[in-house]
């Protein structure tokens, strides 16, 4: 008999990777299984957390608040804007005669007066030169006294006929050439005793000086650009703000019935009030980049609370609400059908009021409807609450009391108040 063919060997993976790629499936459906099970176990969790809160809010559970009562307060209405503060003057004093500055006379930083001395140039040459017009001057006024005496002579000569009328007019002719050099001379002694005054050199306006440009022992010129020193009027002092353009008709119906605009300046960041002024005048004209028009306003500055290009934020008071009833901004909420409040009911549940606000004023918010003074209005623990929940009142922690004076009382000033007034 013939010996069995040998079996032919197996093409496909061997014997060994088949133990490892099952391993490797296992590992996976564990994998998947722990991850089913999670997520099973997040969904629970979350249904447990809804079934709780709904069996929270239906046991009745009151949910604690802080709340604030509607109160009556005139508001000001109001038109905010950027702007910057301008010196009422900005003068650059400047040499006007050529020298060696020989002292400077002011501190700097120094308040100084109008005609206060700032500097002096050397006056030497000045002097010098005063001294030569005056010994012309006199030089030329002996010349004409004694051509007035010839004059005089020939005329009483001329009518006994003793000399012609040729020479009498020679020497009135004389007479008015020596008077002209006694005009020029008497412009020439001016001139010098001119520049002689202007060898001190005195402030043209009152105001701040600032730092000094040119130091003692230089040669200064007239025509030097950058000058001694620049003086800053600061009292009064002006602020230059823009509002939009869409409210200059009404600003302009105002100033034509000569009524006084108050602006107040408040710091960069809104809250803290500089000072107290009015409203100048309107510029001629709209920046059509910006759809805005500059303002200008002057103040006082008693204080020098307004510093030259210090930024400030100007609010322009165009009208005032007398009577108004506002509560705490914190208190209004915005919903999909407008702004409103919860008001707290004598049953201690709160109720939801539609309410349509006005503008805004330090903490406080006018509600033009919906609201009575003496209302209580929750300002604290409102997103937990919904129509008829029962509250728990609370007292507010020590610290800023909500619906403060604000800008009535003219202290600090909180941010956040909309730019025209909340109109």
């Amino acid at each position: 008999m013939n010996p069995p063919p040998p079996e032919p060997e197996p093409s496909g993976p061997s014997l060994r990777e088949k133990p490892r790629r099952r391993l490797w499936q296992w590992w996976l459906v564990g994998l998947g299984g722990v991850v089913v099970v999670g997520v099973l176990l997040a969904r629970r969790h979350e249904a447990s957390s809804a079934a709780k809160a709904a069996g929270a809010r239906d046991t009745g559970k009151p949910q604690p608040v802080v709340s604030a009562v509607a109160r009556t307060r005139d508001v000001p209405v109001h038109l905010a804007g950027l702007g910057a503060v301008t010196p009422t003057s900005t003068v650059t004093v400047r040499t006007r005669v050529d020298g060696q500055l020989m002292r400077v006379a002011f501190r700097e930083g120094q308040l100084v007066k109008e005609g206060q001395l700032l500097a002096e140039i050397d006056p030497r040459p000045f002097q010098v030169q005063l001294e030569q017009a005056l010994g012309q001057l006199r030089r030329d006024e002996a010349l004409l006294a004694n051509a007035r005496v010839d004059l005089r002579r020939y005329t009483t000569l001329f009518s006994q006929d003793s000399v012609s009328q040729q020479t009498l007019q020679t020497q009135r002719a004389l007479v008015h050439q020596y008077e002209g050099n006694v005009k020029a001379d008497q412009g020439t002694v001016a001139s010098a005793r001119l520049n002689l005054t202007y060898a001190r050199v005195t402030s043209p306006v009152s105001g701040r000086v600032g730092l000094r440009l040119v130091d003692p022992g230089n040669i200064v010129h007239a025509a030097d650009a950058n000058g001694l020193v620049v003086v800053n009027t600061e009292q009064p002092i002006a602020v230059i703000f823009s509002v939009p353009e869409d409210r200059v008709p009404e600003l302009l119906s105002r100033l034509a019935t000569g009524q006084t605009l108050a602006v107040r300046a408040f710091d960069r960041t809104g809250t803290k009030l500089l000072a107290n002024g009015t409203l100048l005048t309107v510029d001629n004209q709209i920046d059509p980049t910006t759809g805005t028009v500059r303002l200008k306003a002057t103040f006082p500055n008693s204080d020098f609370a307004l510093f030259p290009q210090q930024f400030v934020n100007a609010w322009l008071m165009i009208d005032t609400l007398r009577g108004a009833t506002v509560v705490p901004t914190a208190a209004i909420q915005h919903g999909v059908n407008g702004a409103f409040v919860y008001r707290v009911q004598s049953n201690d549940t709160v109720q939801v009021v539609p309410v349509k606000t006005g503008p805004s004023d330090g903490d406080d918010t006018v509600a033009s409807t919906g609201l009575q003074p003496g209302d209580l209005v929750v300002v604290e623990g409102a997103d937990k609450l919904t129509n008829g929940a029962p509250v728990k009142l609370q007292s507010r922690e020590p610290g800023p009391a909500v619906g403060g004076s604000g800008r009535d009382g003219g202290q600090e000033e909180p941010a956040g108040v909309a730019p025209d007034g909340g109109r």
